[in-house]
């Protein structure tokens, strides 16, 4: 191993406050093999739970041999989650589907340094799903979930690629835009919406989707514009539809990756733009602002907007 990677190596282990444990894990001599990814965690003290987790998962060949980035999540780490969950370390263990779905959500299926990680932009681990990583004051990372971590350490060198810590275990979406939606005081108007139309089961399927999803005061601002009641909107299923799927695009499209003064094509048909201040126009040249970004669902993603949309 060479000097240089020793010399950062112990940045590392400096930063987590970890003395020489990190050294350890990667081998501690210029003659000493490189470890794996399992390895690595085995003669990492403060990984110990990770690789019980990775054994009881029967993950810990794959993670020895494929080349992989690994987010690994560190003791304090699974015993916030176990906290968090309800549950004992050995009722985890125990929930082999469970485990395998959390542990695959932190393996990314090629080598992602530091410097190649897509700021701000979908993440999909090996086992589907998706997360983003931001740049707020060191790396932080959003779950599907909407749970956010922070990355404690970057690119500890195995020889089949390489380990991020970090400070809270991931977990994968559990609710479709509906459910999410739904858990939303702010959202109820476009619950009833939505189901009113007959679209619930559409925005709970496979997508993915983003949302433009209007807040309780949008719509109740689209009603005195129209001059109509809630009633009347809803019962008007053909209108109501029309409406609804201007604002869903058949595709997933996180904040960051939003395509700036370009059409954006939606399940109704046409268009509107969004520019650099996060301003919709409509097909009407009407205006609204995405005020809330990036709320992960299972099949897809939600941004808050302050005024309904409406196609011509």
């Amino acid at each position: 191993m060479k000097t240089a990677f020793n010399r950062r190596t112990v940045i590392l282990a400096a930063a987590l406050g970890a003395g020489t444990t990190l050294l350890q894990a990667c081998g501690g001599g210029d003659d000493e093999p490189q470890r794996n990814i399992v390895e690595l965690a085995k003669n990492t003290p403060e990984l110990s739970i990770l690789v019980e987790a990775v054994v009881a998962a029967d993950l810990a060949a794959t993670l020895s041999t494929s080349t992989l980035t690994v987010f690994a999540p560190t003791n304090a780490a699974f015993a916030a989650l176990l906290t968090e969950l309800g549950v004992s370390k050995e009722a985890l263990l125990a929930n082999k589907p469970l485990l395998t779905a959390v542990l695959t959500y932190h393996v990314l299926g090629s080598t992602v340094a530091r410097a190649d990680v897509p700021l701000g932009k979908a993440i999909t681990p090996v086992s589907g799903g998706f997360f983003k990583i931001e740049s707020n004051n060191g790396l932080k990372i959003t779950d599907g979930r909407n749970r956010v971590s922070n990355i404690t350490a970057t690119d500890i060198q195995a020889s089949n690629g390489v380990v991020h810590l970090v400070d809270r275990v991931l977990l994968p979406a559990d609710k479709d835009i509906v459910a999410t939606a739904s858990a939303l005081p702010d959202f109820s108007i476009l619950v009833e919406a939505v189901v009113a139309a007959g679209l619930a089961s559409t925005l709970q399927g496979t997508g993915p989707f983003t949302v433009f999803a209007p807040t309780n005061a949008a719509f109740a601002a689209l009603l005195t514009e129209l001059g109509v009641s809630k009633a009347a909107l809803l019962a008007d299923t053909v209108l109501l539809t029309k409406v609804l799927t201007y604002h869903v695009v058949p595709a997933r499209v996180l904040k960051a990756e939003v395509p700036v003064n370009t059409a954006i094509a939606t399940v109704q048909g046409q268009s509107f733009t969004v520019n650099s201040s996060l301003v919709i126009t409509d097909q009407n040249m009407r205006t609204s602002s995405i005020v809330a970004t990036d709320v992960f669902t299972s099949n897809g993603v939600i941004h808050v907007v302050d005024e309904v949309i409406l196609p011509k």
